[in-house]
């Protein structure tokens, strides 16, 4: 089930986050805050103009940020099989290397919804898995 929430919810943390570069390449990233409660090797949801996709957290010298987002979390571990959905919306609203944007937290270390500085959203908010589900996930995943 989900649950609707806008981005000005007093329950939403938002943070300002910006688009670099993925390495030497010139695919955008997103550069993620310090403050955000993620760690390398997380799998998140972003959620994107109201689809949810789901992002490895990695990091560098600079921090932690996120090289893409994908339509599931097998192809977000793997990311060489889908079509990356971060380049998509970079394209789509215009946002480039050095470009800042609105990350807003809606379920900590979970679910990320991204927007434009200044823009109001409303996200539907996907709940976290049963528990016992998770586990069989992450079993059969190993």
């Amino acid at each position: 089930m989900t649950e609707r929430v806008p981005s000005d919810h007093d329950s939403v943390t938002t943070f300002r986050a910006s688009i670099a570069r993925s390495g030497g390449t010139r695919r955008p990233c997103l550069r993620l805050p310090d403050d955000a409660a993620v760690a390398e090797g997380d799998v998140v949801r972003i959620l994107l103009d109201g689809a949810t996709t789901f992002a490895q957290v990695r990091a560098d010298s600079s921090g932690p940020l996120v090289r893409g987002a994908y339509d599931n979390e097998r192809v977000a571990r793997e990311p060489r099989e889908g079509e990356n959905r971060l380049v998509e919306w970079c394209d789509g609203h215009d946002r480039g290397p050095g470009d800042a944007v609105e990350l807003d937290e809606l379920d900590p270390g979970y679910c990320y919804g991204l927007r434009e500085p200044g823009d109001r959203v409303i996200y539907d908010v996907p709940a976290r898995p049963n528990e016992s589900l998770r586990d069989i996930a992450s079993s059969l995943r190993d």
